[in-house]
């Protein structure tokens, strides 16, 4: 028998309101106790977590792992143990490897490299379509009738420019209640080189612009699509006060539209392309401030549902390019905590909503019954210890990632993951890894 006796944390879940309720938690077995402190197993590892906050344990929608075939970037160990230090317990792998995620053997190769590594519960993400192309549907039912389980598909990197294409996948992942989660740019109003706001500033750099109506047309589109088949549709990684206003038009109609914002989206403005630096390339592009308040305010009132990192990292020689020529992405996994807190806690927003948005909603779109759940007695022990008045550099050498595009390098934060809990196991304090 395992146990693990948690000492003075203040305990928030999706919906306990602004204050939390502390005491003590004890865990054995990997599930949560009704014991009290003083019934705790003699030999608990016990975790001193006074003033600490604990949450359920963040749940990652939008992973990129690189393995199979860009393991210089990153490995399925390697994000793992990022993901761990910023506190997650489950992430959803993304389909854009080499070979594509686009069969159930490959699913399932995804699901047990992340078994082996053990550190959280890698989900793999199936593409919706053979090789990223856009035009024949994937093995989306062999996908999910396999171990993996697949319920998430996408192509994303590319956007399903085909509406038909579209219409179909749609139609058949509602049989098994999947969804489809969309990188929603319009290639006619946003083609491949596209790399800034298009905009004033973009003409000023001599960038390629990105238009927010190639993202808001593209959600448009698909709710009206999932409308009419009854189906589920997600929207990756939404990033402009178009795109929030179509998702808020969706869910007041009813249709079953979900979508995520990312750290980044949250707090980083198109200002910081003007010194041309590569780290800061990202798709879709960072966008201007008014954006980025209409993102914030999408998320607080619900209309957003979900943060996930899109974590992108990149070997040296895909970023140390011309801004242009420079791989798209960024990392994420091992600050999204802190840099969420910076942008949106006060103003009503508390640690009970971080819960519901980096835990509880993610872990309901995705499907994983195991984690986002309540700490309570009988719940699975998917947890993670936060430290509000934690002060914290990012330095981007000491990222676990195999990558160093860290847009937070040398920046500050007041507020850091402490300890992550798998299953009532500790895999990640302080920052370092526990094997």
């Amino acid at each position: 028998m395992s146990a693990l006796l948690i000492k003075g944390a203040t305990a928030y879940a999706a919906g306990t309101g602004p204050r939390g309720h502390a005491g003590d938690v004890v865990v054995v077995d990997g599930v949560v106790s009704d014991l009290q402190a003083s019934d705790a197993p003699g030999d608990a590892e016990v975790i001193d977590a006074d003033g600490l906050i604990l949450l359920p344990g963040f749940v990652d929608l939008h992973t990129h792992l690189r393995e199979p075939g860009r393991e210089d970037a990153e490995t399925i160990s390697s994000g793992s143990r990022a993901a761990a230090v910023g506190g997650f317990t489950a992430v959803l792998a993304m389909a854009n490897t080499s070979p594509v995620t686009d069969t159930a053997e490959a699913a399932e190769r995804i699901l047990d490299l992340g078994v082996a590594c053990g550190l959280v519960d890698v989900q793999p993400i199936g593409a919706v379509t053979h090789g990223l192309e856009g035009e024949q549907l994937a093995e989306l039912g062999l996908m999910h009738r396999s171990r993996a389980a697949v319920r998430v598909f996408s192509d994303d990197g590319r956007c399903l420019q085909d509406a038909r294409v579209m219409r179909r996948a749609l139609e058949y992942i509602r049989s098994f209640g999947g969804v489809i989660s969309q990188h929603s740019q319009d290639s006619s109003l946003a083609g491949p080189s596209a790399c800034c706001h298009e905009g004033e500033l973009s003409g000023r750099l001599g960038l390629p612009g990105w238009p927010a109506a190639a993202e808001s047309v593209i959600i448009a589109r698909d709710a009206q699509l999932a409308q009419h088949t009854g189906s589920r549709v997600h929207v990756a990684h939404v990033s402009t006060a178009e795109g929030v206003e179509v998702v808020r038009w969706a869910k007041a109609r009813g249709i079953a539209m979900t979508a995520e914002v990312t750290p980044h989206h949250l707090a980083l403005t198109t200002e910081r392309l003007t010194a041309y630096d590569p780290v800061f390339k990202v798709n879709p592009p960072l966008r201007p401030l008014e954006d980025v308040l209409a993102l914030r305010a999408g998320l607080a009132d619900g209309t957003i549902d979900a943060v996930a990192t899109d974590h992108a990292p990149h070997a040296r020689h895909d970023k140390e390019h011309a801004f242009v020529d420079a791989a798209f992405g960024m990392l994420g996994l091992e600050t999204a905590l802190s840099v969420v807190a910076a942008t949106m806690l006060g103003d009503g927003f508390g640690w009970a909503d971080v819960a519901r948005v980096m835990a509880t909603a993610p872990a309901a779109i995705a499907g994983l019954a195991g984690h986002g759940r309540d700490i309570a007695p009988g719940e699975p022990a998917n947890l993670v210890l936060v430290d509000p008045a934690a002060s914290v550099t990012v330095d981007a050498a000491a990222s676990q990632s195999l990558s160093r595009n860290n847009p937070w390098h040398g920046m500050a934060f007041a507020a850091a993951v402490h300890t992550t809990i798998l299953r009532g196991r500790v895999t990640a304090s302080q920052r370092k890894v526990r094997a």
